[in-house]
């Protein structure tokens, strides 16, 4: 029976192309039985125990081509043959003859045809779930063909004529592939083979196409302000994407970078506190989705600034009657909204006070607690409605005679 066929490949088949004379009075194979494959065929047939055989010759033909003898068998006992490296989806014909030691041969048997089986296609169904973070997810029903054994992954773009071959996939039930570090936004072609335990490959799976998630947008209306003591806040326009994790700010003190991270935020702004006054600092922000897209840094960073302390008040006048001085000023830029006036009162080089008076109001300054023989130094700073501290004015300096 074709089902338990013992499979004679090359164990005891001796080519034998000398001619033989026909003897009709030899016994004739009366039944071939066949079981084709894709590149194989294999011939079953009763043989003859008769002392009389040597063997069996086995002829083939295709093509409508005369049967030629391909193989011989020099053992009676034999009653298996499989015929390899065909051509799948091909009508081929057999025919077997007995033959004896002296070189006879029977007449040959009745001719047999049957067509190898085609090359199996490819898988039934093939899908990709796209728009993912740099990866496709190709999914696909496994294959009824139980002799399927792998599967061929190739990869294609729109723009380009070459496929590459990104994996082969074992076991028949293995039903998904991941092709993961692509490009952002890109779209890809992906085809399937599959191949055979005995190495015969498919032809190609339908085209599919997929795509990769695009990053974020570029985040917009990025502002920064100028104006605020010990501090810039940053703001910006929330993303129209609506997978949007957190923002990343990014800072520098140079425009050209390099920039580094300076927090990831969730709201619509960030609140940088500085210590120093009247200093600039340069911002990138970025938006981040859910699956860690990150979208582009802009390409001209926003600056911003801290409050500069109000400008130092001008001397206007200043008088040294006796033991009385009067000191008048003004504050250039207008942001004073009180003084400190800083005395030194100097005797020696060993004794000396300072005096400061604070939460002036006004921009004159009356002293008339003036020692004689003392030298003084005056000095006026500016404090604005965020408690800023101008830097000192132009110093007054005099003595007071004895």
């Amino acid at each position: 029976m074709l089902g338990i066929l013992i499979f004679l490949t090359g164990c005891g088949i001796q080519p034998q192309p000398a001619k033989r004379k026909v003897d009709l009075s030899l016994p004739k194979v009366q039944k071939i039985r066949t079981l084709a494959d894709i590149t194989t065929v294999a011939l079953e047939w009763t043989p003859f125990y008769s002392e009389r055989i040597d063997g069996y010759a086995i002829y083939r033909g295709s093509g409508g081509k005369k049967l030629q003898r391909i193989a011989v068998i020099k053992d009676r006992y034999s009653s298996h043959f499989l015929d390899t490296n065909l051509k799948p989806n091909m009508l081929y014909t057999y025919s077997i003859t007995t033959f004896t030691k002296d070189n006879r041969e029977s007449a040959p048997s009745e001719p047999v045809s049957v067509r190898t089986l085609p090359i199996p296609d490819s898988v039934p169904f093939l899908q990709a779930i796209d728009h993912l973070p740099r990866e496709v997810k190709l999914i696909w029903r496994p294959h009824p063909n139980a002799r399927v054994k792998w599967y061929i992954i190739e990869r294609s773009e729109p723009e380009k004529q070459s496929w590459k071959n990104i994996a082969t996939i074992k076991g028949r039930l293995n039903a998904e592939y991941i092709d993961r570090g692509l490009k952002d936004n890109k779209i890809y072609l992906y085809r399937v083979y599959v191949k055979t335990c005995d190495g015969i490959v498919s032809k190609p799976s339908k085209v599919i196409e997929a795509s990769t998630k695009a990053r974020p947008h570029i985040v917009q209306g990025l502002q920064a302000t100028t104006n605020l003591p010990k501090k810039i806040v940053v703001r910006w326009q929330p993303n129209p994407e609506p997978d949007i994790v957190y923002y990343k700010v990014y800072k520098s003190v140079f425009e050209i970078g390099p920039y580094s991270v300076a927090a990831k935020v969730k709201k619509l702004e960030y609140e940088d506190r500085i210590k120093e006054d009247g200093v600039k600092r340069y911002y990138k922000v970025t938006a981040v989705d859910k699956d860690g897209l990150e979208s582009f840094k802009q390409d001209v960073p926003v600056v911003g600034k801290t409050l500069s302390r109000p400008l130092s008040p001008v001397i206007t006048d200043y008088k040294v009657e006796k033991r009385k001085f009067v000191l008048s000023w003004k504050s250039p830029d207008g942001r004073a909204v009180k003084y400190i006036i800083k005395k030194r009162e100097i005797n020696n080089l060993l004794n000396q006070n300072e005096f400061i008076f604070k939460n002036i109001t006004g921009t004159t300054f009356t002293d008339t607690r003036l020692l004689p023989g003392r030298r003084y130094i005056y000095e006026v700073y500016a404090v604005d409605e965020n408690g800023l501290i101008s830097k000192p004015s132009q110093k007054i300096e005099f003595k007071i005679e004895e």
